[in-house]
């Protein structure tokens, strides 16, 4: 559920994750205020709404920032739902990586 039809959407709907390799990940703004970390850093008052916001994590490797970024639009998908919520798959060998960045994104 990242980046959808919404090639005419204003890029501040949007928001671009880079992980410490570089990797880009764009996904919608909602989904990225999950964390209370992302939401601080964007709330910057000088920032330009048509603008995609850029946040550069020199900490969190791509193979766990994609991880985050799905686990985004699991929250965003399940909050407040009515039906029976799958449980979100986490593989052991990224779970502390990924424990480490979910306490340091306050997600």
């Amino acid at each position: 559920q990242g980046l959808s039809s919404g090639i005419n959407a204003e890029y501040g709907d949007f928001v671009k994750l880079v992980s410490n390799d570089d990797h880009e990940f764009i996904l919608k703004r909602s989904h990225a205020l999950t964390s209370g970390t992302i939401k601080s850093m964007l709330s910057c008052p000088n920032s330009k709404n048509k603008e995609m916001h850029k946040v550069q994590f020199r900490e969190i490797p791509s193979h766990v920032l994609c991880k985050v970024c799905m686990y985004f639009a699991y929250k965003n998908r399940y909050t407040n739902s009515t039906s029976e919520i799958p449980e979100f798959p986490i593989e052991p060998e990224i779970a502390l990586e990924l424990l480490m960045a979910a306490n340091f994104l306050d997600c």
